[in-house]
């Protein structure tokens, strides 16, 4: 993942991670499901679908903590 990928999902909303690491879980698994009938070239996507849900993880929970802070 880049950088300006990175920087994009720290500046989504809330909502917006949601619905982007619900897109993603179901990217890896529609990749676990590719891999497993041997359709799937690159293994390594796998890897990096599962950083970014990670990534898009970690800035929610930095958010919601934020928020809290706030309050």
């Amino acid at each position: 993942m880049k950088a300006k990928d990175k920087k994009a999902i720290s500046e989504k909303t809330l909502q917006d991670l949601k619905t982007h690491l619900a897109e993603a879980r179901e990217a890896i698994f529609l990749l676990r499901l590719d891999k497993s009938q041997n359709k799937l070239k690159n293994t390594r996507s796998i890897f990096r679908k599962r950083k970014e849900v990670a990534r898009i993880l970690t800035i929610m929970k930095e958010k919601e903590l934020q928020n809290v802070k706030n309050i």
